[in-house]
């Protein structure tokens, strides 16, 4: 990656609702006092100037106090996201903190597993444009479909209703993208974008072939061989995995 500053960002204003821990997933307990914030932050900040996190109004004031000493230094910052209106909107609406910076790296707020070996390639092989590391999956719960020519042309997505087939890509919850053109891109996306048949929102995920297909914006795929780094903190087995395989992540 060239010398642009680079902002991580983490949407991760959910309620947990799914888990009935009553605890934002970000701030789940993987080990000793160890949450998914640490292991998160252990992983980014060896290459994000800053690092921004998207809070739910419940969470804010419990992450304040779990992060104090990183916010207190300026290293990290947070927002709130007032209604839960997607990880678009999450991201998006955090746009004052981040778009002074070169490239944004968005990491979902439950990638536990997140590999210091994939940050590290995803941020140097990220140039201009956006730059995916993907993962086939036997199972997939997100599907990436690219033409020959390496163009994103469709994200399909489970919890819409879509049908991912055995085999096909999917994402590891991390997004680099260059921030020039960005906003003013997502607001012409939301001119035209449908709404989620399940979810009811504008998801952030269609952005991205829409970047790719209508836009034109460069993209690069950083292989990735490892599912485990797919799975996200959505359910008590995955927490349980989690803890269990936090030895070999530590």
């Amino acid at each position: 990656m060239p010398a642009d500053r680079l902002c991580a960002v983490i949407p991760a204003a959910g309620r947990g609702t799914r888990l009935g821990l009553g605890v934002p997933k970000i701030m789940l307990e993987i080990a000793g006092g160890v949450t998914v914030w640490h292991l998160l932050h252990r992983r980014l900040r060896p290459y994000a100037e800053h690092v921004h996190v998207v809070m739910s109004p419940e969470g804010e004031g419990p992450f304040r106090a779990l992060a104090a000493g990183e916010i207190a230094s300026g290293a990290v910052s947070v927002s709130v996201q007032e209604k839960p209106t997607g990880m678009g909107g999450a991201i998006f609406g955090a746009a004052p903190h981040w778009e002074a910076y070169g490239a944004i790296l968005v990491v979902w707020g439950d990638q536990a597993g997140l590999s210091p070996v994939t940050v590290d390639r995803v941020v140097e092989a990220h140039e201009k444009g956006l730059t995916l590391p993907l993962v086939p999956m036997p199972d997939p719960y997100v599907e990436y479909e690219l033409d020959d020519g390496g163009t994103l042309t469709r994200v399909r997505q489970s919890r819409e209703g879509d049908e991912c087939r055995p085999g096909g890509l999917s994402d590891v919850g991390v997004f680099c993208l260059s921030t020039e053109g960005l906003r003013e891109a997502w607001t012409r996306h939301l001119d035209e974008a449908a709404v989620g048949a399940h979810t009811g929102e504008v998801n952030f995920l269609p952005f991205l072939p829409y970047l790719s297909r209508e836009r034109r914006w460069p993209l690069t795929v950083v292989p990735v061989t490892d599912p485990d780094e797919a799975r996200g903190v959505n359910t008590a087995d995955d927490l349980e995995f989690a803890r269990r395989a936090y030895a070999r992540w530590a």
